[in-house]
């Protein structure tokens, strides 16, 4: 018989980028994916040019929130989209208001403001990046890794 795993982690993950973190209360919403480029999960998108679009590239107070994981969308073989993203025209499942997990870009604290850069990393930079407004780490890293991201209000 063949075998399937044979080791195993010492700490199992807590989560992963675009997953919900808990059972606070949240608002999420539906839009559709103006870029050609998919849309990775756990990341900021912003208000398209199209009525009901989203895209990644940041543009100051047009944030529509963070990405949420939906693994049930299977890859688009034509394409090669991976299925950790929404590809171009799908509709991407989008967190207003929550806790979510992420992928921070450098070491963060507890309590410190979110930016996105150009590439749309998250990080508590501010300068030379776009924040996200309302959005703070809830977490605290030592470097680049999973953490959480909340907006309480």
């Amino acid at each position: 018989m063949a075998t399937y795993q044979t080791t195993y982690p010492t700490a199992i993950p807590n989560g992963y980028a675009g997953m919900i973190a808990n059972g606070e209360t949240s608002n999420r919403i539906s839009r559709t994916v103006e870029d050609a480029t998919a849309i990775g999960f756990g990341v900021p998108v912003w208000r398209g040019a199209g009525d009901h679009g989203v895209t990644i590239t940041p543009a100051a107070g047009k944030l529509m929130g963070i990405t949420i994981a939906n693994y049930a969308a299977p890859p688009v073989q034509a394409t090669g989209v991976q299925a950790d993203s929404y590809p171009q025209y799908s509709t991407a499942g989008i967190l207003t208001r929550g806790v979510i997990w992420v992928n921070a870009a450098v070491a963060v604290a507890d309590g410190d403001q979110a930016y996105a850069t150009a590439a749309g990393a998250i990080t508590n930079v501010s300068s030379g990046n776009t924040i996200l407004p309302g959005w703070f780490f809830d977490d605290t890293s030592s470097g680049a890794g999973l953490v959480r991201l909340a907006y309480r209000a």
